[in-house]
């Protein structure tokens, strides 16, 4: 028997190879590979919750971190890697959970983005008269 071997089907197929029969079944729902899901389903929704719940604890703890590094590493750290690898790897079109993953982004980055610009001098700046 094949300890990594699964057998990725439909609850109503029969299986009648004897082999195929020792492995154990999992629904298409929770299929997944290197840790991407392969299909919409449970697995998917376990995928984007986890990132979320990542990203929300992120965005919490950026609160004590000075602005620009917190912005920094916002931008590109923080589950980054897995993200993009579910993004690619995931059929993740108009899954609900990015409108939820890009509203903490857009509600964490003014908050940081004002702190940045709060402590922004601006420059003085001077006017040159053009002779004709």
């Amino acid at each position: 028997m094949c300890l990594k071997c699964e057998l990725i089907a439909h609850d109503g197929l029969t299986v009648s190879d004897s082999f195929l029969q020792t492995f154990p079944r999992l629904p298409i729902a929770d299929a997944a590979l290197l840790g991407a899901p392969l299909f919409p389903g449970s697995a998917l929704y376990k995928a984007w919750s986890e990132r979320y719940a990542e990203l929300t604890k992120a965005v919490d703890r950026l609160q004590v971190v000075g602005s620009q590094e917190a912005f920094i590493l916002l931008r590109a750290s923080f589950s980054a890697p897995m993200v993009l690898h579910l993004l690619h790897c995931s059929p993740s079109a108009s899954h609900y959970a990015l409108l939820e993953f890009d509203n903490l982004l857009r509600t964490a980055l003014p908050i940081r983005l004002s702190r940045i610009l709060n402590g922004f001098r601006p420059v003085c700046q001077f006017e040159i008269e053009v002779l004709e």
